[in-house]
């Protein structure tokens, strides 16, 4: 038992000191990933059917210098590309693709990837993916909502760690609050604000799962009023709090 232990720690001892010596090249480089946002923004996009905001995303993402996630540069790139294809796969099933269908085409995308041959054919066929998904999206995309209520979902995605209000989307988004509140909750079945919650909680996910940052400082950063009520309301939603649910599946 104890070699098994003392095997773990070492596995981990490594992995820590791989990622303190990627991370000191990548400052000596002067790389930096892409920024966060612009991968939301993507995904976004991408979950809202929007191929034209997807793919002018996609661009800017790419104008910047890739990962290196092998010493052989086309063996990277196919690695980077396959990456995207998960995160589209997730996207393309938040938008409402079935994960059976949504992970079938994943299967068959990522086989095609790894029959290319070029850097510039591996390069073209992610912008290929997005187009893909996003049919995939519009021929199973239930429900369907009105112009208005799309939007309003879009801002709500691209604004979600600012403080979302009926009044202040109303106001952005040049409706009257009462019109808006009224056709949200008859086509998406919740208030608008129940949703910016769920949608607030599920993003704090992601921070819970690949940060160290403090339970207190995820609340703060999705602008609820106290961690008590980020607690609470995340229990609500999942049936555990934020630390257990760090415990049980977080990587810190």
């Amino acid at each position: 038992m104890k070699v098994g232990i003392h095997m773990k720690t070492e596995a981990k001892r490594r992995l820590i000191n791989q990622f303190y010596k990627e991370r000191i090249k990548n400052k000596q480089n002067e790389y930096v990933h892409p920024p966060y946002y612009l991968e939301k923004k993507l995904l976004t996009a991408i979950k809202l059917g929007n191929e034209i905001e997807a793919v002018k995303t996609l661009k800017e993402i790419n104008g910047r210098e890739r990962a290196r996630l092998s010493n052989n540069s086309l063996r990277s790139l196919k690695n980077s590309i396959i990456c995207s294809c998960t995160l589209f796969t997730r996207a393309c099933i938040e938008g409402g693709v079935s994960p059976e269908n949504a992970y079938n085409l994943s299967d068959v995308l990522i086989q095609q990837i790894e029959q290319l041959e070029t850097k510039e054919d591996v390069e073209e066929f992610e912008y290929n993916m997005v187009h893909t998904f996003i049919e995939m999206l519009k021929e199973e995309q239930i429900p369907k909502y009105t112009a208005i209520v799309t939007k309003t979902i879009s801002y709500i995605h691209e604004h979600i760690l600012a403080e979302l209000s009926l009044e202040k989307i109303a106001t952005d988004l040049f409706v009257n609050a009462s019109y808006l509140s009224s056709i949200f909750k008859k086509e998406t079945g919740t208030t608008l604000i129940n949703y910016v919650n769920q949608k607030k909680i599920e993003e704090s996910k992601y921070f819970l799962l690949h940060s160290d940052i403090s339970i207190s400082e995820i609340a703060n950063l999705f602008r609820f009023c106290n961690q008590s009520y980020y607690t609470a309301l995340f229990k609500k939603i999942n049936g555990l709090t934020p630390k257990k649910f760090r415990e049980l599946e977080g990587e810190y």
